[in-house]
């Protein structure tokens, strides 16, 4: 049977399926839950045995250890530095718990999580033979009948994205009345490779959406993501990733100093902002583009898309000291006017007001030869 990819007018990057045809009614399409978005950029892990959730939670960054089947959450894999490495999404169901990772981070994952092993009862096992559907939920259309299909503990294996509001344990930085993620009600189901063809076969046309789809939505909510935030330096505070993918009160793990430190005492030295570019000159900047303040470059594109609603959309990591009022983003030679939204305040952070103290001293001070005439 032909696949998502084999069917007449897609476009595609490679594996990815970017649009069916018409991306921007794709997108609509999508975010009205009326369509299924294949997610060829993202890959499954499938890590089983019985210790596999405490394993999973000493050497993450969630709490993973009591997490009941059918309950999704998200985790990232930091350095000794608090830096961010690895991240997935996290849905067990009683047997193995599945990690739902990009796809260019799926082997380097996976590959980490096997040498940190030793003598954990787990095995850690990458499935390419799995295909990932993507949908918002509470629409007309959803795959759970194709999920089904896959079942290994008797229920649709079926991730919740957590994103839509803050965890247990976490914290959220954006300083917004109505966070753009409270709709954002992104699953994805994990189906087999028959199901997901039976799936292409017999789904009307119309309720198919490509990654330009999907990624507008992700953008639109502020969603960060491994393939697009993280570089060498990401710390989760900058991207308010604390949010979804940070406990703060778990017990140790690796990076756990540092992301207390940044939290309670410290700002992180970058931010995410939501940027709003004009549209007049039809460019749209790739990932990387570099964000300007005057003369001062203060940042680069890590995320952008064309938003059905709201036009030309990006996110962007900017130097914490970048001012808050509107950016420049330079593309292929022409200034794109961008009005900035700040998610993560330069001041993130708990910042407990911890009064200073006069240091005292076993012994007395030496007398002020001021005040004593010595030396006068």
């Amino acid at each position: 049977m032909p696949g998502f990819g084999e069917l007449d007018g897609v476009v595609s990057d490679g594996d990815r399926i970017m649009h069916f045809g018409d991306a921007f009614r794709e997108q609509r399409r999508l975010a009205d839950g009326a369509a299924l978005a294949p997610l060829r950029d993202r890959t499954v892990i499938e890590v089983s045995g019985p210790e596999r959730l405490t394993w999973l939670d000493s050497i993450t960054s969630q709490s993973v250890g009591h997490l009941a089947p059918g309950e999704s959450t998200e985790l990232l894999v930091l350095d000794p530095q608090g830096r961010v490495e690895h991240a997935a999404g996290v849905l067990d169901d009683g047997t193995s718990t599945w990690l739902l990772a990009d796809a260019g981070d799926a082997e380097a994952l996976a590959g980490w999580l096997t040498r940190m092993k030793f003598r954990t009862q787990a095995t850690v096992d990458v499935r390419p033979d799995l295909t990932l559907i993507g949908y918002i939920d509470g629409g007309a259309v959803a795959p759970t009948a194709s999920a089904a299909a896959f079942a290994p503990n008797g229920s649709p294996l079926i991730w919740a994205d957590p994103w839509q509001r803050i965890s247990s344990g976490g914290h959220q930085y954006a300083e917004v009345a109505e966070h753009p993620a409270a709709d954002y009600a992104w699953r994805v189901a994990i189906l087999s490779a028959d199901a997901a063809d039976a799936l292409a076969t017999s789904i009307d046309r119309d309720a198919l959406a490509g990654l330009l789809a999907s990624e507008a939505l992700r953008i639109a909510a502020w969603r960060p993501r491994w393939s697009a935030e993280v570089d060498e330096r990401s710390l989760p505070h900058e991207s308010d990733w604390i949010r979804s993918a940070v406990h703060l009160n778990k017990g140790c793990y690796r990076g756990q100093e540092t992301v207390a430190k940044v939290h309670n005492l410290g700002h992180p030295p970058r931010r995410l902002a939501a940027l709003h570019l004009d549209g007049s000159d039809a460019v749209l900047p790739e990932p990387g583009a570099a964000v300007f303040a005057g003369d001062d470059e203060v940042g680069h594109i890590t995320s952008v898309a064309r938003h059905h609603e709201d036009g030309p959309i990006a996110l962007a990591i900017l130097s914490r000291r970048a001012p808050v009022g509107d950016l420049v983003v330079r593309a292929d030679g022409i200034d794109i006017a961008a009005s900035q939204q700040v998610i993560v305040p330069a001041d993130a952070g708990a910042m407990a007001d911890i009064p200073r103290l006069t240091r005292l001293s076993r012994r007395p001070s030496a007398p002020d030869p001021r005040s004593t005439g010595v030396g006068s």
